[in-house]
């Protein structure tokens, strides 16, 4: 199943990706033009993407790893109904969410006017909306459900007795924290940046609905590509190089994760 579903509409991809489009229809071939123009006219934009990925990834995964220690070690017996909570929120639907703070972001939004109403600001700011901080906190509050659950799986295997000794042995809580928490929680970590990471890097929906037409994400090109332009060869490609570029990303993430936790 996970080649029928996975790997050939990978390997179809990359075909596709070095054949050309000529009046609209596809010629299988072997070029490197389709690559070449990616590089060229969308490398900034898929460095821009990255750059806002690891942002959205980072804050995700520290606000969930706060949520799911609280959730884990100081929530007592209401940490079930924490968790029940958190798992209810997946079900509130992804574009509810971005017209949710579409509306909340605007000129005319909830924040803004709270704003006005207590005299901070003369008139609306236009920049909460249609701007990569709309795009980042969009992004988070979607992601942040499914970063925490990896944590919290992997915050239920730390037993609350090796946490117990070492502050009985004089252990600080940040050193407790660091030598027993982190090390067996990296794969739960590991596991929420990547989500976070890779679905920002490939989302369009948000960059579009209340990023505005000037977050040049790549996403929104690729889309254009397969949709619009029907070049599905140029859009393949640009698939192909920002997934490569974000695989990339990720092992450089990973590498530097685990030689900052050899070196604790």
């Amino acid at each position: 199943m996970f080649g029928v579903f996975f790997v050939l509409p990978m390997l179809y991809l990359v075909v596709m990706s070095f054949w050309r489009l000529r009046l609209y229809r596809l010629e299988p071939a072997f070029i490197i033009k389709n690559y070449a123009l990616t590089i060229a006219d969308y490398g900034e934009s898929i460095l821009f993407t990255i750059a806002l990925a690891f942002v959205v990834g980072s804050l995700t995964t520290l606000l969930a790893y706060g949520f799911a220690f609280a959730l884990r070690f100081r929530s007592g017996r209401w940490g079930d109904a924490y968790l029940f909570i958190t798992l209810v929120t997946l079900f509130g639907g992804y574009l509810v969410k971005i017209y949710a703070w579409k509306t909340i972001l605007g000129n005319g939004g909830i924040l803004n006017t709270g704003l006005m109403t207590l005299g901070l600001i003369d008139e609306p700011i236009t920049w909460f909306l249609f701007s990569p901080v709309a795009v980042v906190i969009t992004l988070i509050h979607f992601l942040l459900p499914f970063a925490v659950l990896p944590i919290y799986g992997a915050l239920r295997n730390v037993d609350p007795r090796h946490l117990e000794a070492a502050r009985d042995l004089g252990a600080r809580p940040r050193r407790v924290f660091r030598d027993i928490v982190l090390p067996q929680t990296q794969a739960g970590l590991v596991a929420a940046f990547t989500l976070a990471f890779l679905y920002s890097a490939g989302d369009y929906v948000t960059p579009r609905l209340v990023g505005g037409p000037n977050i040049q994400m790549v996403g929104t090109f690729i889309e254009s590509q397969f949709v619009q332009r029907l070049n599905m060869p140029q859009g393949a490609a640009m698939a192909i190089t920002t997934m490569a570029a974000c695989v990339l990303f990720l092992l450089l993430m990973v590498a530097a994760l685990r030689a900052t936790l050899r070196q604790r």
